[in-house]
């Protein structure tokens, strides 16, 4: 969990760091004067009276630099603009020539734009350089040798344990992880495919599914590859390590029910959670019994080894085809963005969904993995782009949508409209977190 934690906090201290800087630089090349730069709060954030401190400040040129102590984003104080302070002495003041508001529409756009413009570069950069260093993996469906397993909810809907999807909505998925996206996301309809004897099918996809397939994801990913694994080593802190499993042996039933595949030897260990059971084993052509207990989590406390594992898709990049698929990766994950806007209003239970930084923590890697790392922080930045540029007050596309509204019609929307708009933005937004950040009770 420290690791997780360890590697969410950097990539979340570089984003905001370098959003923030986008907003400083044009300020300060525009003329305005900046008073803070602070990565997180040295407040209690939203109340900018209280409890302030900060663990390092150091002021330079007139601008002063500082970490605080509230560990949640982060902001830069320009004159004239008003901000997470809340400053209402602004609404009752003349504009001064270094102030943010006395700056031509052009100038203040572009201010407010630069969190995002950084974020969005940034974000298409590192995809980027990602695909030039690390390649990208495919696992596409002629790949597996024994076909697909499914969970619950793919089953319910009529998917069965060794399928092979050819089409979701009649187009074709190059690697399986992009089967959810293509009915979630894109709103496919129909999933098509061979049943393992052979048999064609057609299985529709209603939005109630889709509802189901989302809540499920948390848990299990709807389809995988289907294996055969034997033991490759025993935590010898868990119940096999008391029981007669080695290195090597495949379990071959539970109780007496048949399990060649890894999947059905989980199911099966899942309905006896907490239990004793019986074990068969293939022990090289010899077949040995022997008991074990089952955690509360439906495992028995060994490491598998994937006999004839499917073969992943490595795809290489020079420089420049890095870029064309960086960028479009990148321009990919924007639309996603969108759509998932959209799904929330659409798909049926979809808001029970959305995750804070819980949900963020756990889809990090227990290790530290620089490559999913990167990853992370490239999505990250790009949904922090699409999310800011929202039209809703507090936030910068809030800032923006009233800078539009005034190069528009030519008319500047008052210091005290904006004020009184970002109090009622800054409920919204708090609203907004709380819920994604009561996950966990929502788990």
């Amino acid at each position: 969990m420290f690791i997780q934690i360890a590697q969410l906090f950097l990539s979340l201290t570089i984003l905001v760091t370098l959003h923030e800087f986008g907003h400083f630089w044009f300020a300060k090349r525009f003329g305005c004067r900046v008073d803070k730069f602070y990565l997180f709060f040295d407040f209690l954030f939203p109340f900018a009276n209280m409890l302030n401190f900060s663990l390092f400040k150091k002021k330079i040129n007139g601008t002063e630099y500082g970490i605080g102590w509230f560990p949640f984003g982060g902001y830069v104080q320009i004159a004239g603009m008003v901000d997470e302070q809340m400053d209402k002495s602004l609404i009752n003041s003349e504009p001064q020539p270094w102030e943010l508001r006395s700056k031509p529409a052009w100038q203040r756009l572009l201010v407010m734009m630069g969190g995002i413009l950084v974020n969005l570069i940034l974000g298409f950069f590192i995809f980027w350089m990602v695909l030039f260093t690390w390649g990208k993996e495919t696992l596409p469906m002629a790949n597996l040798p024994y076909g697909l397993a499914v969970d619950s909810t793919a089953y319910n809907i009529g998917l069965r344990n060794g399928d092979y999807i050819t089409s979701v909505g009649g187009k074709y998925v190059s690697s399986i992880n992009r089967i959810p996206i293509e009915l979630i996301m894109n709103g496919a309809s129909t999933i098509d495919g061979v049943h393992e004897n052979g048999e064609k099918f057609s299985i529709p996809v209603t939005n109630d599914d889709r509802g189901l397939i989302l809540k499920r994801l948390k848990k299990s990913p709807f389809v995988a590859p289907r294996v055969i694994a034997s033991v490759d080593s025993i935590d010898q802190t868990s119940y096999a390590a008391n029981s007669d499993l080695k290195k090597g042996d495949f379990i071959i039933a539970v109780n007496g029910v048949p399990v060649k595949y890894y999947n059905e030897l989980s199911a099966e260990l899942m309905k006896n959670k907490t239990k004793k059971v019986e074990l068969t084993l293939l022990r090289n052509t010899d077949t040995v019994a022997t008991q074990c207990m089952v955690t509360e989590k439906g495992t028995l406390g060994f490491y598998r080894k994937i006999n004839n594992p499917p073969k992943i898709n490595l795809q290489e990049f020079n420089i420049f085809t890095s870029f064309v698929q960086g960028t479009k990766d990148g321009l990919e994950l924007l639309v996603m963005q969108a759509k998932q806007i959209a799904v929330i209003f659409t798909v049926k239970d979809a808001h029970t969904q959305i995750g804070g930084f819980y949900t963020m923590v756990q889809s990090m890697n227990t290790e530290w993995d620089w490559e999913g790392f990167w990853k992370f922080t490239a999505l990250l930045s790009l949904g922090l782009a699409f999310m800011n540029f929202l039209p809703i007050p507090m936030l910068d596309g809030g800032y923006i949508m009233f800078i539009l509204w005034e190069m528009v019609t030519g008319k500047k929307v008052s210091d005290k409209v904006i004020y009184y708009a970002n109090n009622v933005g800054l409920f919204i937004v708090l609203g907004l977190m709380i819920y994604a950040n009561t996950d966990w009770l929502r788990k």
